[in-house]
Protein backbone atom coordinates (compact mmCIF):
# COMPACT_ATOMS: atom_id res chain seq x y z
CA UNK A 1 0.00 0.00 0.00
CA UNK A 2 0.86 3.20 -0.66
CA UNK A 3 2.22 5.47 1.79
CA UNK A 4 1.39 9.33 0.14
CA UNK A 5 1.41 12.38 2.10
CA UNK A 6 -0.30 15.11 1.62
CA UNK A 7 0.25 17.93 -1.17
CA UNK A 8 -0.85 21.01 -2.39
CA UNK A 9 0.51 20.77 -5.58
CA UNK A 10 0.15 18.58 -8.61
CA UNK A 11 2.66 15.37 -8.56
CA UNK A 12 3.16 12.81 -10.85
CA UNK A 13 0.84 9.84 -10.70
CA UNK A 14 1.78 6.05 -10.68
CA UNK A 15 -0.14 6.18 -14.19
CA UNK A 16 2.55 7.16 -16.60
CA UNK A 17 1.37 10.64 -18.48
CA UNK A 18 -1.33 11.69 -15.47
CA UNK A 19 -0.89 13.78 -12.23
CA UNK A 20 -2.43 13.77 -9.11
CA UNK A 21 -3.72 16.16 -6.39
CA UNK A 22 -3.95 15.11 -2.69
CA UNK A 23 -6.82 16.86 -0.83
CA UNK A 24 -6.81 17.11 2.55
CA UNK A 25 -10.16 16.85 4.84
CA UNK A 26 -11.35 16.59 7.82
CA UNK A 27 -9.54 13.83 10.11
CA UNK A 28 -12.07 10.86 11.50
CA UNK A 29 -11.85 8.69 14.64
CA UNK A 30 -9.45 6.78 12.33
CA UNK A 31 -7.08 9.75 12.04
CA UNK A 32 -6.29 11.90 9.18
CA UNK A 33 -8.22 11.71 6.08
CA UNK A 34 -7.49 12.41 2.51
CA UNK A 35 -9.05 11.96 -1.04
CA UNK A 36 -6.99 12.07 -4.26
CA UNK A 37 -8.27 13.55 -7.50
CA UNK A 38 -6.32 12.41 -11.01
CA UNK A 39 -5.81 13.90 -14.27
CA UNK A 40 -3.81 13.91 -17.35
CA UNK A 41 -0.46 15.58 -17.04
CA UNK A 42 -0.67 19.18 -17.94
CA UNK A 43 2.72 20.23 -19.86
CA UNK A 44 4.01 23.84 -18.98
CA UNK A 45 3.24 26.10 -21.90
CA UNK A 46 1.92 23.50 -23.81
CA UNK A 47 -2.34 23.96 -24.72
CA UNK A 48 -3.10 21.19 -27.36
CA UNK A 49 -6.56 20.94 -26.45
CA UNK A 50 -7.38 24.58 -26.54
CA UNK A 51 -8.98 24.16 -30.26
CA UNK A 52 -10.81 21.19 -29.62
CA UNK A 53 -11.80 22.09 -25.99
CA UNK A 54 -15.41 21.81 -25.54
CA UNK A 55 -16.39 23.24 -22.31
CA UNK A 56 -16.83 20.55 -20.69
CA UNK A 57 -15.44 19.48 -17.19
CA UNK A 58 -15.40 15.56 -16.24
CA UNK A 59 -15.04 14.41 -12.94
CA UNK A 60 -15.48 10.59 -12.20
CA UNK A 61 -15.80 8.58 -9.13
CA UNK A 62 -15.01 4.75 -8.58
CA UNK A 63 -17.06 2.06 -6.68
CA UNK A 64 -16.41 -0.27 -4.38
CA UNK A 65 -13.23 -2.08 -3.51
CA UNK A 66 -11.69 0.27 -6.62
CA UNK A 67 -9.58 3.18 -7.93
CA UNK A 68 -8.71 5.07 -10.89
CA UNK A 69 -7.21 3.12 -13.83
CA UNK A 70 -9.36 3.16 -16.32
CA UNK A 71 -6.95 5.70 -18.86
CA UNK A 72 -9.10 4.40 -21.75
CA UNK A 73 -11.85 6.42 -20.19
CA UNK A 74 -10.13 9.83 -20.03
CA UNK A 75 -8.86 9.17 -23.29
CA UNK A 76 -12.53 8.92 -24.43
CA UNK A 77 -13.84 11.96 -22.73
CA UNK A 78 -10.66 13.75 -23.99
CA UNK A 79 -11.80 13.15 -27.56
CA UNK A 80 -15.16 14.52 -26.71
CA UNK A 81 -13.09 17.91 -25.86
CA UNK A 82 -13.61 17.20 -22.20
CA UNK A 83 -11.14 17.94 -19.21
CA UNK A 84 -10.95 14.80 -17.70
CA UNK A 85 -10.80 14.27 -13.76
CA UNK A 86 -11.09 11.13 -11.14
CA UNK A 87 -11.68 11.15 -7.90
CA UNK A 88 -10.05 7.96 -5.16
CA UNK A 89 -12.76 8.29 -2.52
CA UNK A 90 -11.28 8.68 1.21
CA UNK A 91 -9.76 5.27 2.27
CA UNK A 92 -9.44 3.76 -1.77
CA UNK A 93 -6.51 3.46 -3.98
CA UNK A 94 -4.36 6.42 -3.73
CA UNK A 95 -6.23 7.80 -0.29
CA UNK A 96 -5.93 4.97 1.57
CA UNK A 97 -3.86 4.80 4.54
CA UNK A 98 -2.22 1.99 6.71
CA UNK A 99 -4.06 3.20 9.75
CA UNK A 100 -7.67 3.15 8.00
CA UNK A 101 -10.39 0.25 7.50
CA UNK A 102 -10.70 -0.08 3.68
CA UNK A 103 -13.83 1.79 2.18
CA UNK A 104 -15.37 2.49 5.56
CA UNK A 105 -18.13 4.91 6.20
CA UNK A 106 -21.12 5.21 8.53
CA UNK A 107 -23.25 7.46 5.86
CA UNK A 108 -22.69 7.85 2.12
CA UNK A 109 -23.24 11.76 2.82
CA UNK A 110 -19.48 11.31 4.38
CA UNK A 111 -18.21 11.04 0.68
CA UNK A 112 -19.82 14.92 0.24
CA UNK A 113 -16.78 16.44 1.38
CA UNK A 114 -14.31 14.27 -1.17
CA UNK A 115 -16.56 15.44 -3.85
CA UNK A 116 -16.85 19.18 -3.26
CA UNK A 117 -12.58 19.36 -2.50
CA UNK A 118 -12.10 18.17 -6.09
CA UNK A 119 -15.13 20.43 -7.18
CA UNK A 120 -13.29 23.23 -5.73
CA UNK A 121 -10.57 21.58 -7.36
CA UNK A 122 -11.72 22.05 -10.60
CA UNK A 123 -13.21 25.33 -10.19
CA UNK A 124 -16.95 24.12 -9.61
CA UNK A 125 -17.49 24.84 -5.83
CA UNK A 126 -20.76 26.03 -4.87
CA UNK A 127 -20.16 29.88 -4.79
CA UNK A 128 -17.98 29.73 -8.35
CA UNK A 129 -19.11 31.04 -11.70
CA UNK A 130 -17.26 28.78 -13.62
CA UNK A 131 -18.94 29.06 -17.70
CA UNK A 132 -17.50 25.47 -18.54
CA UNK A 133 -20.79 22.52 -17.87
CA UNK A 134 -19.80 19.70 -15.14
CA UNK A 135 -20.49 16.07 -15.96
CA UNK A 136 -20.22 13.77 -13.28
CA UNK A 137 -19.52 9.76 -13.59
CA UNK A 138 -19.66 7.22 -11.31
CA UNK A 139 -19.65 3.55 -11.40
CA UNK A 140 -21.15 0.75 -9.32
CA UNK A 141 -20.87 2.11 -5.42
CA UNK A 142 -19.55 5.54 -6.81
CA UNK A 143 -22.86 5.85 -9.00
CA UNK A 144 -25.08 5.64 -6.29
CA UNK A 145 -23.15 8.22 -4.23
CA UNK A 146 -23.30 10.42 -6.77
CA UNK A 147 -26.81 10.27 -7.79
CA UNK A 148 -27.40 10.79 -4.09
CA UNK A 149 -25.14 13.99 -4.75
CA UNK A 150 -27.15 15.07 -7.35
CA UNK A 151 -30.51 15.22 -5.98
CA UNK A 152 -29.73 17.05 -2.89
CA UNK A 153 -27.85 19.68 -5.10
CA UNK A 154 -29.79 21.04 -7.90
CA UNK A 155 -28.79 22.93 -10.36
CA UNK A 156 -24.73 22.42 -9.94
CA UNK A 157 -24.19 19.29 -12.06
CA UNK A 158 -25.61 19.69 -15.97
CA UNK A 159 -25.16 15.88 -16.64
CA UNK A 160 -24.74 12.48 -14.96
CA UNK A 161 -23.50 9.16 -16.15
CA UNK A 162 -24.04 5.84 -14.72
CA UNK A 163 -21.94 2.93 -15.09
CA UNK A 164 -23.85 0.08 -13.61
CA UNK A 165 -24.31 2.08 -10.71
CA UNK A 166 -25.35 0.21 -7.33
CA UNK A 167 -29.17 1.58 -7.43
CA UNK A 168 -30.46 -1.93 -5.30
CA UNK A 169 -29.16 -4.77 -3.56
CA UNK A 170 -28.24 -8.09 -5.14
CA UNK A 171 -31.05 -9.73 -3.47
CA UNK A 172 -33.54 -7.03 -4.34
CA UNK A 173 -36.17 -4.34 -2.24
CA UNK A 174 -37.95 -7.27 -0.04
CA UNK A 175 -34.55 -8.92 0.62
CA UNK A 176 -33.08 -5.42 1.73
CA UNK A 177 -35.94 -5.21 3.68
CA UNK A 178 -35.19 -8.55 5.37
CA UNK A 179 -31.70 -8.03 6.09
CA UNK A 180 -31.54 -4.41 7.03
CA UNK A 181 -32.80 -4.76 10.79
CA UNK A 182 -30.18 -7.38 11.33
CA UNK A 183 -27.52 -5.15 9.94
CA UNK A 184 -28.30 -2.19 11.87
CA UNK A 185 -28.60 -3.80 15.02
CA UNK A 186 -24.53 -5.26 14.45
CA UNK A 187 -23.71 -1.54 12.74
CA UNK A 188 -24.79 0.05 16.11
CA UNK A 189 -23.01 -2.89 18.11
CA UNK A 190 -19.62 -3.16 16.43
CA UNK A 191 -19.40 -1.15 13.26
CA UNK A 192 -16.32 -2.38 12.12
CA UNK A 193 -16.83 -5.88 12.32
CA UNK A 194 -16.38 -7.69 9.10
CA UNK A 195 -19.09 -9.49 7.40
CA UNK A 196 -18.93 -12.82 5.69
CA UNK A 197 -16.94 -12.53 2.17
CA UNK A 198 -19.13 -13.59 -0.93
CA UNK A 199 -16.36 -11.93 -3.06
CA UNK A 200 -14.66 -15.22 -4.62
CA UNK A 201 -12.30 -13.23 -7.28
CA UNK A 202 -14.46 -13.85 -10.42
CA UNK A 203 -14.88 -10.39 -11.45
CA UNK A 204 -10.97 -9.83 -10.64
CA UNK A 205 -10.34 -12.74 -12.81
CA UNK A 206 -12.66 -10.92 -15.94
CA UNK A 207 -10.93 -8.32 -15.33
CA UNK A 208 -7.25 -8.06 -14.54
CA UNK A 209 -4.44 -9.58 -17.07
CA UNK A 210 -2.89 -11.53 -14.11
CA UNK A 211 -5.87 -14.17 -14.95
CA UNK A 212 -8.15 -14.20 -18.25
CA UNK A 213 -8.65 -10.14 -18.22
CA UNK A 214 -7.16 -7.72 -20.40
CA UNK A 215 -6.35 -4.97 -17.75
CA UNK A 216 -3.65 -3.92 -15.51
CA UNK A 217 -5.02 -3.80 -11.63
CA UNK A 218 -2.44 -3.35 -8.65
CA UNK A 219 -4.06 -6.22 -6.23
CA UNK A 220 -2.66 -4.01 -3.31
CA UNK A 221 -5.36 -1.52 -4.27
CA UNK A 222 -8.39 -3.67 -5.60
CA UNK A 223 -7.52 -6.93 -4.00
CA UNK A 224 -8.59 -9.83 -6.00
CA UNK A 225 -11.28 -11.17 -3.28
CA UNK A 226 -12.00 -7.62 -2.48
CA UNK A 227 -12.23 -6.65 1.11
CA UNK A 228 -14.18 -8.14 3.77
CA UNK A 229 -17.37 -4.93 4.08
CA UNK A 230 -18.48 -3.67 7.64
CA UNK A 231 -22.20 -3.71 8.69
CA UNK A 232 -21.99 0.23 9.19
CA UNK A 233 -20.83 0.55 5.64
CA UNK A 234 -23.56 -2.01 4.31
CA UNK A 235 -26.34 -0.04 5.98
CA UNK A 236 -25.50 3.32 4.62
CA UNK A 237 -25.98 1.57 1.54
CA UNK A 238 -29.10 -0.02 2.25
CA UNK A 239 -29.87 3.59 3.31
CA UNK A 240 -28.87 4.90 0.03
CA UNK A 241 -30.75 2.36 -1.80
CA UNK A 242 -33.48 3.10 -0.03
CA UNK A 243 -33.85 6.51 -0.26
CA UNK A 244 -33.41 5.78 -4.31
CA UNK A 245 -36.42 3.30 -4.40
CA UNK A 246 -38.42 7.04 -3.06
CA UNK A 247 -37.16 8.66 -5.99
CA UNK A 248 -34.80 11.30 -6.08
CA UNK A 249 -36.35 13.85 -8.27
CA UNK A 250 -32.56 14.32 -10.44
CA UNK A 251 -33.12 17.56 -12.53
CA UNK A 252 -30.35 17.10 -15.13
CA UNK A 253 -30.33 14.47 -18.19
CA UNK A 254 -28.84 10.93 -16.78
CA UNK A 255 -27.51 8.42 -18.55
CA UNK A 256 -27.67 4.77 -17.52
CA UNK A 257 -24.84 2.29 -19.00
CA UNK A 258 -26.16 -1.52 -17.95
CA UNK A 259 -25.10 -4.53 -19.17
CA UNK A 260 -27.58 -6.61 -20.71
CA UNK A 261 -27.51 -9.81 -18.69
CA UNK A 262 -25.56 -10.80 -15.11
CA UNK A 263 -24.30 -13.97 -13.89
CA UNK A 264 -24.20 -15.31 -10.21
CA UNK A 265 -21.43 -15.27 -8.94
CA UNK A 266 -21.37 -18.70 -7.46
CA UNK A 267 -18.63 -20.79 -9.44
CA UNK A 268 -16.35 -19.76 -11.93
CA UNK A 269 -18.44 -19.49 -15.39
CA UNK A 270 -17.49 -18.15 -18.99
CA UNK A 271 -19.86 -16.44 -19.18
CA UNK A 272 -18.29 -13.91 -16.50
CA UNK A 273 -16.48 -12.67 -19.32
CA UNK A 274 -19.49 -11.22 -21.26
CA UNK A 275 -21.83 -10.50 -17.89
CA UNK A 276 -22.18 -8.40 -14.99
CA UNK A 277 -20.95 -10.74 -12.31
CA UNK A 278 -21.48 -8.51 -9.25
CA UNK A 279 -25.15 -6.34 -9.73
CA UNK A 280 -28.55 -8.13 -10.55
CA UNK A 281 -28.52 -5.58 -13.77
CA UNK A 282 -32.44 -6.32 -13.93
CA UNK A 283 -33.17 -4.81 -10.56
CA UNK A 284 -30.84 -2.08 -11.13
CA UNK A 285 -32.69 -1.49 -14.16
CA UNK A 286 -36.00 -1.59 -12.50
CA UNK A 287 -34.99 1.44 -10.22
CA UNK A 288 -33.98 3.38 -12.69
CA UNK A 289 -36.79 4.91 -13.92
CA UNK A 290 -36.58 6.07 -10.11
CA UNK A 291 -33.45 8.41 -10.71
CA UNK A 292 -35.43 11.59 -12.50
CA UNK A 293 -37.75 12.37 -15.41
CA UNK A 294 -34.83 12.57 -17.95
CA UNK A 295 -33.25 9.28 -17.53
CA UNK A 296 -31.89 7.05 -20.65
CA UNK A 297 -31.04 3.62 -19.96
CA UNK A 298 -29.18 1.49 -22.63
CA UNK A 299 -28.31 -2.05 -22.33
CA UNK A 300 -25.23 -3.12 -23.64
CA UNK A 301 -25.03 -7.32 -24.85
CA UNK A 302 -21.94 -8.31 -23.76
CA UNK A 303 -20.51 -5.73 -21.11
CA UNK A 304 -18.90 -6.50 -17.68
CA UNK A 305 -19.60 -4.81 -14.74
CA UNK A 306 -17.54 -2.00 -15.35
CA UNK A 307 -19.08 -1.34 -19.10
CA UNK A 308 -15.73 0.86 -19.95
CA UNK A 309 -13.52 -2.89 -19.28
CA UNK A 310 -15.68 -4.73 -21.72
CA UNK A 311 -14.03 -6.34 -24.50
CA UNK A 312 -12.93 -3.94 -27.49
CA UNK A 313 -16.21 -4.84 -29.50
CA UNK A 314 -18.24 -4.31 -26.73
CA UNK A 315 -16.62 -1.13 -25.56
CA UNK A 316 -17.17 0.72 -29.57
CA UNK A 317 -20.93 0.03 -28.17
CA UNK A 318 -20.17 2.03 -25.14
CA UNK A 319 -17.93 4.48 -27.14
CA UNK A 320 -21.37 4.93 -29.35
CA UNK A 321 -23.62 5.28 -27.40
CA UNK A 322 -22.02 7.47 -24.89
CA UNK A 323 -20.65 9.94 -27.59
CA UNK A 324 -24.15 9.84 -29.35
CA UNK A 325 -25.81 11.22 -25.63
CA UNK A 326 -23.02 13.62 -24.98
CA UNK A 327 -23.84 14.89 -28.32
CA UNK A 328 -27.56 15.33 -27.73
CA UNK A 329 -27.54 16.50 -24.16
CA UNK A 330 -23.90 17.97 -23.17
CA UNK A 331 -23.54 20.06 -26.85
CA UNK A 332 -20.90 21.75 -27.29
CA UNK A 333 -21.62 25.70 -26.93
CA UNK A 334 -22.50 28.64 -28.89
CA UNK A 335 -19.81 30.26 -30.95
CA UNK A 336 -19.20 33.18 -29.12
CA UNK A 337 -21.06 36.82 -30.04
CA UNK A 338 -19.08 38.80 -32.50
CA UNK A 339 -17.60 41.47 -31.19
CA UNK A 340 -20.10 44.88 -31.20
CA UNK A 341 -18.83 47.04 -34.43
CA UNK A 342 -17.54 50.39 -33.95
CA UNK A 343 -16.62 53.40 -36.32
CA UNK A 344 -18.24 53.89 -39.66
CA UNK A 345 -19.62 49.74 -39.24
CA UNK A 346 -21.63 51.14 -36.18
CA UNK A 347 -22.73 54.52 -37.76
CA UNK A 348 -24.46 52.22 -40.81
CA UNK A 349 -25.77 49.70 -38.23
CA UNK A 350 -27.95 52.62 -36.19
CA UNK A 351 -28.68 54.15 -39.57
CA UNK A 352 -29.50 51.54 -41.89
CA UNK A 353 -30.26 48.67 -39.01
CA UNK A 354 -27.87 46.15 -40.94
CA UNK A 355 -24.54 45.25 -41.21
CA UNK A 356 -21.87 46.85 -42.72
CA UNK A 357 -22.26 47.17 -46.67
CA UNK A 358 -20.25 44.50 -48.65
CA UNK A 359 -17.49 45.88 -50.35
CA UNK A 360 -18.29 44.35 -53.78
CA UNK A 361 -19.38 46.02 -56.65
CA UNK A 362 -22.41 44.64 -57.81
CA UNK A 363 -24.07 46.57 -61.14
CA UNK A 364 -27.84 46.46 -61.67
CA UNK A 365 -29.54 44.97 -64.46
CA UNK A 366 -30.86 47.21 -66.98
CA UNK A 367 -34.35 47.94 -67.12
CA UNK A 368 -36.64 45.57 -69.59
CA UNK A 369 -37.56 47.36 -72.84
CA UNK A 370 -41.84 48.14 -72.78
CA UNK A 371 -43.98 46.30 -74.58
CA UNK A 372 -44.27 47.65 -78.26
CA UNK A 373 -48.38 48.37 -79.15
CA UNK A 374 -49.81 46.10 -81.71
CA UNK A 375 -50.13 47.35 -85.64
CA UNK A 376 -53.11 49.26 -85.74
CA UNK A 377 -53.94 49.86 -82.29
CA UNK A 378 -53.09 52.36 -79.51
CA UNK A 379 -51.16 51.41 -76.82
CA UNK A 380 -53.61 52.06 -73.19
CA UNK A 381 -51.42 52.37 -69.94
CA UNK A 382 -52.21 49.52 -67.70
CA UNK A 383 -52.94 49.99 -64.23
Amino acid sequence: MEQAGTSSTWEPDVLPGFERLTLPLEPDFEGDVVATLVRRAVEPGVDDDAERDAGIDVLYVHGWVDYFFQTHLAAFWERQGARFYALDLRKYGRSLREHQTPGFVTALATYDEDIEAALAALGHGPDAASDRRLVLMGHSTGGLVLSLWVSHRPGRADALVLNSPWLEFQTGGVGRWVLEPGVRAQAALAPRSQLVNVDLGFYARSISDRFDGAWSVDPAWRPDTGWRSTPAWLAAIFQGQERVSRGLGIDVPVLVLLSARSTAPVRWSPEMMTTDSVLEVNGVARRVPALGSHVTLVRIDGALHDVTLSAPAVRDVVWRELSRWVAAYVPAPPPAAAPEPTGVAAWWRRTFGRGRPSRRTVTAPAPAPAPRPAPGRTARPTG
